[in-house]
């Protein structure tokens, strides 16, 4: 591989500490980061640096997959952001938790394994984004993972990203199936495979009954490479440009690295891998964007670029909840504690049971019409109380349901709250800005409910909570406002596309930033369109095709695809069969 080099420019306005050098620089250690550093890294001839606000991505908490727990609600490995008041919520904050380690999001997330529907990724190709279509981002899905159980055409087996079935052998899933099969749905042993649509229990990113993050699964293998260099507790803090040439970044150290000032110097590429919202804000922080965004905070325009920050899209999220008496059900009472004492041991001794939980263990894709291209709805079946979207804590046993609006028509936005990239973005997720996405939420509320109503769930609750409890649209609208928030899956607010028919594009087709030279974007925020599932499992795949998009490499042989209608056959595994009346 030959390696760009170009003329040392002066790192002006600068007094670091240190001036550090590497081929390719990463800014932002999180799903995206993790993958780049260790495939960029494979090249010895390579120098890669990664640059990770947070902590190593190791520990109790991280390992442990029930612990999410006491992360999402925290700011322990999480930067526990806000939005601003949401008019759509009934100004209400939403929450938005995100990594904040090595792994990013994944370190902290409920590992739900998800890609979204063959139709999103077209999508993203119809809109002038070539190489992205299903087809040819399916082998690199297949590279990232390792499944142990599903295989060819669908799946890889021997990827470094572990995917595998839940070891929690909870009993009470049974019911969740049954109760969709009352309801009049189908069940699918593979939301990844033939068909995205129907009932089931969700495949999860752990091996051996521990998370397995990207970092777990990418970088900690190769850390030892010595033209590898990992800096933690260090953040970008602004872009160097040299003309049109990014030519590296400004970092702060936080206080355990003893607050140095650094800087550092890229001489191929520097890549911003910070996610959704830190991405656009470290851009907007370096004078990349609109000049109306940064005018008002001094910040001196380098690059007019006005979709910096626009475009954010999340999934609406709303949340039912049940109290129920089974200990199989988290919870705290008398026999609940005892049986958190022996899961502990079992956990110890066999990496199974209620400690391997991700909680959010089953899952539903229904449409709204039988005409839709995909399903519309997302359901997440969890086996505890979730309360105020992980924010406060349900000591009752009992159970929730997630419903997520998979393709919402508003649109958000990333912005700044003071010149300074070390402090928190304006965050606007702009839910329900388009009325639509109401309308079909109060659809989507409906037929969660009637699902929930059904007699293998019904009869194990003890008391339905206020989230149930609504009749006719305007009360049914009504919670929706008071009650719904974030599944925590932001994209978009760095989008793919070309300036000509996208004008709020940030990158091109292959990543680089329009207009710039030596700058690319690879993460979530470069998503054109939100894809109708969980995002990290897409997050992944996007930068392993960004690698080779980086190193120059022919991409891999689009997929021949298998039919898109699995027989009624492959839908029958042992879950099914557990599920029958």
């Amino acid at each position: 591989m030959t390696h760009l080099t170009q003329p040392k420019a002066p790192l002006a306005d600068t007094s670091p500490d240190t001036v550090l050098e590497a081929d390719y620089v990463i800014l932002g250690g999180g799903s995206a980061g993790c993958v780049l550093a260790a495939r960029l890294s494979e090249d010895p001839s390579c120098r890669v640096l990664l640059v990770e606000a947070g902590g190593d991505g190791r520990g109790l908490l991280i390992d442990t997959p029930a612990a999410l727990v006491a992360m999402l609600p925290t700011q322990i490995n999480n930067w526990g952001f806000e939005t601003v008041p949401q008019a759509g919520l009934d100004g209400r904050r939403g929450y938005q938790p995100r990594g904040r380690a090595l792994g990013g999001s994944s370190a902290i997330n409920a590992m739900v394994y998800m890609r979204g529907h063959p139709s999103d990724y077209d999508g993203w190709a119809a809109r002038g984004n070539p190489g992205w279509g299903w087809a040819e981002v399916l082998p690199y899905f297949r590279r990232a993972e390792g499944n142990a159980r599903h295989g060819a055409p669908w799946h890889g087996q021997d990827g470094p990203l572990s995917v595998s079935d839940l070891r929690t052998d909870n009993p009470f899933l049974a019911r969740w199936l049954l109760a969709a099969r009352q309801a009049g749905y189908r069940l699918n042993h593979d939301f990844n495979g033939a068909e995205q649509e129907g009932f089931g229990t969700v495949q999860v990113t752990q091996r051996n009954g521990q998370r397995c993050s990207s970092f777990r699964a990418y970088l900690e293998p190769v850390m030892k490479r010595p033209n590898l260099q990992v800096l933690t507790g260090t953040q970008a803090t602004r872009l160097l440009l040299d003309g049109r040439r990014c030519i590296g970044a400004l970092l702060q150290q936080g206080p355990r690295r003893g607050g140095r000032a650094l800087a550092c110097r890229a001489t191929a590429e520097v890549i911003v891998s910070a996610g959704a919202l830190q991405s656009p804000q470290l851009l907007l922080c370096s004078g990349i964007g609109a000049p109306e965004a940064l005018a008002p905070w001094g910040v001196t325009l380098q690059h007019a670029l006005p979709g910096v920050g626009r475009n954010l899209q999340d999934h609406v999220d709303y949340i039912f909840g049940y109290r129920a008496p089974t200990t199989d059900l988290a919870g705290v009472s008398p026999a609940g504690g005892a049986r958190l004492l022996r899961e502990i041991g079992r956990y110890r001794r066999e990496r199974r049971g209620m400690l391997t939980s991700n909680f959010a263990e089953g899952a539903g894709f229904i449409r709204k019409h039988p005409q839709s291209v995909a399903p519309d709805f997302q359901l997440l079946f969890v086996t505890a109380i979730v309360e105020d979207h992980a924010r406060k804590l349900n000591l009752h046993h009992g159970f929730s349901c997630h419903v997520s609006l998979l393709r919402p028509r508003s649109r958000g936005r990333v912005a700044l709250q003071s010149p300074s990239a070390l402090d928190a973005p304006l965050i606007d997720a702009g839910f329900y800005t388009d009325p639509r996405d109401l309308d079909d939420m109060v659809l989507g509320w409906q037929l969660t409910r009637r699902l929930m109503a059904q007699p293998a769930l019904a009869s194990e609750v003890t008391r339905a909570l206020p989230s149930t409890l609504a009749e006719g649209d305007p009360a049914i609208r009504a919670l929706l406002r008071a009650r719904s928030d974030t599944v925590y899956h932001p994209v978009g607010s760095c989008a793919m596309g070309p300036l000509a028919q996208e004008p709020m594009a940030v990158v091109d087709a292959a990543l680089r930033v329009h207009g710039l030279h030596g700058l690319r974007v690879v993460d979530a925020s470069v998503m054109p369109a939100i894809p109708g599932g969980n995002t990290n499992a897409p997050t992944v795949m996007l930068a392993e095709r960004a690698a080779d998009l980086i190193r120059g490499r022919r991409p891999l042989p689009a997929a021949a695809l298998p039919d898109a209608e699995a027989p009624a056959a492959t839908r029958r595994d042992r879950l099914g069969e557990l599920a029958q009346p």
